[in-house]
């Protein structure tokens, strides 16, 4: 029996206009860094993905090395696509990203115009597509001129391969170059992928800027702080968390009794907006419309759900905005 997606998935997400592009994005989208991996259930992804479409999530972000082991997200994406979402493809938003290693040699890495290509269509055979929405350098390349990479981007797009194009992880600086080349050639960069949270406010200090000036839109990763900026670890680390695994990209010492304080604190304001700190966390990077779409990742549907309710109170007061300042100075 064929799955059939809510007819009412429309009237509650939050739809956003990625810089000055047509592009829309929910305000809320899904990533598959984690839990879509070849050693994750498929049938619990399924449900992940069948729940955030659901709730009018319509965007899904990969990248070539998502695992693990690499690349087989976007083979399990891609078993899902057939089996549930063939008839919603033009309804869906999918993005993947080319950068961290992939495969053995000089060209399974960085930026290189042979990485790049060779990497989108390994994703396309992986996710059985003949194009994607968005594809994304994943890293500024030190070492290859930013001419090649953007260059890259630019054939693919001319190519039919990507719809948009954008960056993840460039600096002000490295955006500003990369937005120039991007210009000469005619294919613009519609979207950057920065990191940003409560705890890690780095696109504050220049990158939002040079965004806004130049019509790219922005989708920020890891609002939630890997799951620290949730209500997990306001007792200790529980085992099985992300926490408590070793090479996990949140460590226990990352942990400190003073970020948990911080937790606590922004918890009580939470609370008070009738909120968890989740939502809090996630409706807080979304402030102002500064940010077009905060990606998330999940381990089960519940969590989906949950964050996705964050939209129904993103407007703050000042004196909430001046609390959560003084909290995050580690003033209280």
């Amino acid at each position: 029996m064929n799955w059939i997606a809510n007819e009412n998935r429309y009237e509650k997400m939050t739809y956003n206009r990625c810089g000055h592009s047509g592009l829309l994005l929910p305000a809320i989208s899904l990533g598959l860094w984690h839990n879509f991996g070849g050693v994750d259930s498929f049938e619990n992804g399924r449900a992940m993905l069948r729940k955030a479409f659901d709730l009018g999530i319509t965007h899904f972000d990969l990248a070539n090395n998502y695992g693990p082991p690499p690349g087989s997200a976007e083979e399990m994406f891609g078993e899902m696509l057939k089996k549930d979402f063939a008839s919603y493809r033009d309804e869906m938003i999918i993005s993947s990203k080319a950068g961290y290693r992939m495969w053995d040699g000089p060209y399974g890495e960085w930026g290189s115009k042979k990485n790049l290509i060779a990497s989108l269509n390994q994703s396309l055979k992986r996710m059985n597509l003949d194009y994607v929405d968005i594809f994304y350098s994943h890293r500024p390349d030190p070492d290859t001129p930013i001419e090649e990479t953007i260059g890259a981007l630019d054939l693919i797009v001319r190519q039919g391969k990507a719809l948009y194009v954008g960056i993840s992880s460039y600096n002000a600086e490295q955006t500003e170059a990369a937005v120039k080349v991007a210009k000469t050639l005619g294919t613009p960069l519609v979207i950057h992928q920065p990191n940003y949270s409560m705890f890690n406010r780095w696109i504050e200090d220049g990158l939002q800027d040079v965004l806004v000036e130049n019509g790219m839109g922005s989708i920020v990763f890891c609002p939630l702080e890997q799951g620290l900026l949730t209500n997990k670890y306001l007792n200790g680390i529980p085992e099985g968390s992300r926490a408590s695994k070793a090479g996990s990209f949140l460590s226990k010492e990352q942990v400190t009794e003073e970020a948990v304080q911080k937790v606590k604190k922004l918890n009580e304001i939470a609370k008070e907006r009738g909120q968890s700190i989740t939502q809090l966390a996630l409706s807080w990077v979304l402030r102002e419309g500064r940010v077009t779409s905060a990606l998330i990742g999940a381990s089960r549907a519940s969590q989906i759900e949950e964050n996705a309710a964050a939209l129904q109170n993103l407007t703050f007061t000042k004196k909430e905005l001046d609390r959560i300042e003084a909290i995050l100075a580690g003033k209280w």
